[in-house]
């Protein structure tokens, strides 16, 4: 299992996992942050910090800005804090408000600057770590991209840029117009979530052409050094305790196999399924979702574990639900 991560290899001491704070915040709605809802978020990030984890994963549209308003909070209320983590938040994606027929994507150079701007003030520091594109714009204009992200790097607001959900093709087209490197692309994997694997061994196969996972991505981020995020690493519980019911047999077989390794080896399920992701040597680091202080600590037994060649593509297999 690769110990240094591409984040490490430029000097960013981040931890081997990221909190992601999704869930913090509770409901999606425009309501005031609420006391329970402050004692949820506190409690996972003092759990986070507990374990070791020094990095915070945000995005401007989390619970519609009460997780980085909950994290501001707790910023506040422990002060030098902030200098001993790294914080990273997301911009681009525009939510739906009444009269609106869905969700947009906003890459102009003022949705930008201002998302910043918002994030900044939520979590009550002046600058963000790392900022991320959220998801492509199709209207993207890079050479606009490239003006908002000079703005923001010169006037101290970000220190560093990668995007999300993007492939390689977009990456070098941003990368083009960009002054600093795009160092982060965060993706959705997991034992779930197989195509970023399915799209390495299906090259040369006929079911190739089925897979919607863009060829390169992966090996573009090792050529570049961009550290690789899988968010939704713990596929929403869907192999350590939540109920299988309706689901299909590869999934209960899966499920099996993971808590019979977690108990051969004496660790948590959890660790066993993202050890399955950190034995890549992309060096992939997992952004865990939980804010249960629990399962936070289940997922930090990973630490020291190492899967066989044979235990991964065991795994991988029964994902799967059928053979390579």
């Amino acid at each position: 299992m690769p110990t240094t991560l591409p984040l490490n290899q430029r000097g960013i001491p981040a931890s081997r996992i990221a909190l992601g704070c999704m869930g913090i915040g509770g409901e999606w709605n425009r309501e005031p942050v609420t006391a329970a809802e402050l004692k949820e978020g506190q409690a996972a990030v003092e759990a986070a910090l507990a374990a070791g984890i020094n990095m915070f994963d945000h995005a401007d549209i989390y619970t519609r800005g009460k997780a980085e308003t909950i994290f501001g909070t707790i910023l506040k209320d422990h002060p030098g804090l902030r200098d001993k983590i790294i914080l990273q938040s997301k911009c681009g994606i525009k939510l739906m408000e009444p009269g609106d027929l869905s969700n947009t994507f906003d890459f102009s150079k003022e949705h930008i600057l201002s998302s910043v701007d918002g994030t900044l003030a939520r979590l009550g520091t002046p600058y963000l770590d790392i900022l991320l594109l959220h998801r492509p714009d199709p209207l993207m204009d890079p050479e606009e991209v490239g003006e908002a992200l000079r703005l923001l790097k010169a006037a101290g607001k970000v220190r560093h840029f990668g995007v999300s959900n993007m492939s390689a093709a977009q990456i070098r087209l941003l990368q083009a117009h960009c002054d600093e490197p795009f160092i982060v692309n965060q993706l959705h994997m997991s034992l779930a979530r197989l195509d970023w694997i399915e799209a390495v061994i299906g090259i040369n196969r006929e079911p190739w052409r089925e897979i919607s996972f863009p060829e390169g991505t992966i090996e573009h981020c090792r050529l570049e050094n961009i550290q690789i995020q899988a968010f939704g690493p713990l596929a929403q519980g869907l192999f350590t305790g939540r109920s299988l019911e309706g689901q299909p047999e590869r999934v209960a077989n899966t499920a099996e196999m993971i808590r019979r390794l977690a108990e051969e080896k004496g660790v948590s399920r959890e660790a066993i399924l993202l050890s399955w992701l950190m034995t890549h040597p992309a060096g992939i680091q997992p952004v865990i979702g939980t804010v249960n202080p629990q399962r936070i600590a289940a997922c930090m037994e990973v630490e020291g574990l190492e899967l066989s060649r044979k235990e991964w593509y065991d795994l991988f297999v029964t994902a799967r639900g059928r053979f390579i």
